[in-house]
């Protein structure tokens, strides 16, 4: 994976164009439009790696790789890709826009949990977290392409399009922050209840009783509790608020489905107001939903990010959204982080559940949700190489059971983690019609990415070591599951590729959300390399031992004084400018430093045994 990095994302760039591109025009395809979720991630696998791999750029012709545009010539050349980019997104800004504002509905991804009966038009015009999330991340993409690009043109009716798109486009990201704020929840749970049961079973493990885990659970969210009551307000029902007051009761915070009922309307500019529409009633229960957390992480990290806030992406008011939100961010982070390490000499999150649990009847998917959370913790703050590698153990063990990185007997249960995958259900849908699922099948890609990211973590080689290994393993997975033939060559998913052969094979299905978590996975690896190697403290010692022996050496040679133009004095500018630079590595690269010296000392040598040749001779 690492060494074939580039050409990995430019097979998915080129499957992307051969697919998308029809003699350079746009094709949505049968699908298009009717989905917003779809449509996004369809587009941020052309834009999330445009806009923060540097050799992907594609808002400059002029920078534009000749590999780059080898792969995207179905779009035209690179004066022509730019360009083009402008009019899908424009058509995508259009076709997501309702009678007054920016429309963020699941579409055809919402299901019937009754396939014998239809979802209404009005339920299928629902907002989704994914789309608000999806929408963050590509409107985000969106400006900062636009930024550059709008530079680089001189064509009048161009720039007319790309100020329009822009204002479209901050538009509809306003719309998505105000509707992720708006799906943020507490969930006060009582802890008597069948949920508070199945958490506090969680929780203690069998180690803890019952009494414990409540004075442990009221110990540890105590300041938490007080934040979400006092600074918490964009978006929440106060009754929530209150509930929260007494410390007796527990508590989950994340992300509901959709916007959840009774949420207040957020207040904004009447400018701001007016560009985005009416903010649209609550519909799902206030229940935090693991899954659905995680995507909203995602695309909130994302306006936090150094790249956002460098570009200047963000007007004032949203600023002042992001902020709130960042808070919500932070909350919820802590907030799973300490549930995972509920005691730290057995992580409930370790000892993965065996059974259905307080979040749904997959308990893989869970532990997954919840190691992801944890792994974005561990990046916002530095922990120690002793919890990283427990992180690692628990993803390997997800690879396992997930037969990933083992075989699959035929009729295992755990293939339906990857077909038909993970089916949720989505409370309060049914006061609206017939009650509504999704489903996700994206489990091997979402393992993927936190052991990317933690490659990137982790300052322990052997934890490096088997992260890369195991990233290694779950790739080779999903590069199998690309389609092979038909519709959507190149790209994803076909997981009869790598089950075991049996009546029920479907065949391969387009799925843009795996292909788009396999773009974002191969991103994240990209940033991993731009990060300083692993330093080791034993390899440091060595190196500064090496350089010091050689620069002794060296000295002694010095005392030979060669000729200005003699072989010897090149030979001896080598060896000096190699100790120069192998003192500058050594804090950084002992590796490398200890190699320089090395070959300053093996240079050194050479020169000792010719010297004592020549004295013999004489």
């Amino acid at each position: 994976m690492l060494i074939e990095l580039r050409r990995l994302l430019l097979d998915i760039w080129q499957a992307l164009a051969r697919h998308s591109f029809d003699e350079g025009e746009w094709s949505w395809g049968a699908g298009g439009g009717l989905s917003s979720v779809a449509d996004a991630e369809r587009l941020l696998c052309l834009l999330r790696p445009a806009t923060e791999i540097a050799a992907f750029r594609l808002d400059d012709p002029d920078t534009t790789g000749p590999d780059v545009a080898r792969a995207l010539r179905n779009a035209g050349d690179p004066g022509e890709i730019p360009r083009r980019l402008v009019e899908v997104l424009g058509d995508f800004m259009a076709k997501h826009r309702g009678e007054d504002g920016p429309a963020f509905g699941g579409g055809s991804c919402f299901a019937p949990q009754d396939p014998a009966r239809e979802l209404s038009e009005e339920q299928r015009r629902f907002g989704v977290v994914d789309s608000y999330s999806m929408s963050v991340s590509l409107c985000l993409a969106v400006l900062g392409f636009l930024q550059v690009y709008r530079g680089r043109t001189r064509q009048t009716s161009t720039l007319i399009r790309v100020d329009r798109l822009r204002d479209d486009t901050s538009a509809r990201l306003t719309a998505a922050m105000v509707g992720l704020l708006r799906s943020f929840t507490v969930g006060v749970v009582d802890h008597s209840s069948a949920q508070g049961r199945d958490l506090i079973r969680f929780l203690g493990q069998g180690r803890l009783s019952d009494r414990q885990v409540l004075r442990r659970f009221r110990e540890r969210f105590t300041s938490l509790r007080a934040l979400i009551t006092e600074s918490v307000t964009l978006g929440l029902d106060a009754d929530v608020r209150d509930q929260l007051r007494g410390d007796e009761r527990l508590f989950e915070c994340g992300w509901g489905w959709s916007v959840v009922e009774d949420a207040p309307e957020v207040t904004l500019e009447p400018t701001t107001a007016e560009r985005i529409g009416s903010q649209p009633r609550g519909v799902a229960s206030p229940v935090p939903c693991l899954s659905f957390t995680v995507v909203a992480l995602d695309g909130i990290e994302g306006l936090l990010s150094e790249r956002t806030l460098v570009l200047g992406l963000l007007d004032a008011e949203q600023q002042k959204l992001a902020e709130a939100l960042r808070l919500r961010w932070e909350i919820t982070r802590q907030y799973w982080s300490v549930v995972a390490r509920f005691h730290e000499d057995a992580w409930p999150l370790e000892h993965l559940p065996r059974h259905a649990t307080l979040q749904g009847p997959e308990p893989e998917y869970f532990s997954l949700c919840v190691a992801s959370i944890l792994v974005h913790d561990l990046m916002r703050h530095r922990t120690s190489d002793d919890r990283l590698t427990r992180v690692v153990g628990v993803l390997e063990r997800l690879a396992e059971r997930g037969r990933i990185t083992s075989g699959a007997p035929p009729d295992d249960p755990a293939v339906r983690l990857h077909d038909p995958g993970v089916t949720m259900s989505l409370p309060g849908s049914e006061k609206w019609g017939p009650a509504m699922t999704w489903r996700r099948a994206d489990f091997s890609a979402q393992l993927l990415k936190p052991t990317v990211q933690l490659c990137g973590l982790s300052r322990d080689a052997g934890s490096q070591d088997r992260l890369l290994t195991l990233a290694e393993r779950i790739l080779d997975h999903l590069w199998h599951r690309r389609i092979s033939e038909g519709e959507g060559v190149g790209l994803w998913d076909d997981v009869d590729a790598v089950r075991p052969a049996s009546s029920g094979r479907r065949g391969p299905l387009l799925s843009w959300s795996l292909t788009r978590c396999m773009t974002e996975c191969m991103v994240a690896a990209h940033a991993v390399h731009g990060r300083e190697p692993i330093r080791s403290d034993e390899l440091s010692v060595s190196a500064r031992a090496v350089i010091s022996e050689a620069a002794h050496l060296f000295g002694r040679e010095l005392m030979r004084q060669p000729a200005p133009h003699s072989p010897r004095s090149v030979e001896y500018r080598g060896v000096d400018a190699d100790l120069r630079r192998a003192r500058q590595l050594v804090d950084q690269q002992p590796g490398t430093a200890y190699a320089l010296a090395l070959g300053a000392l093996a240079r050194l040598d050479a020169l000792a045994r010719v010297q004592g040749d020549g004295l013999q001779g004489a």
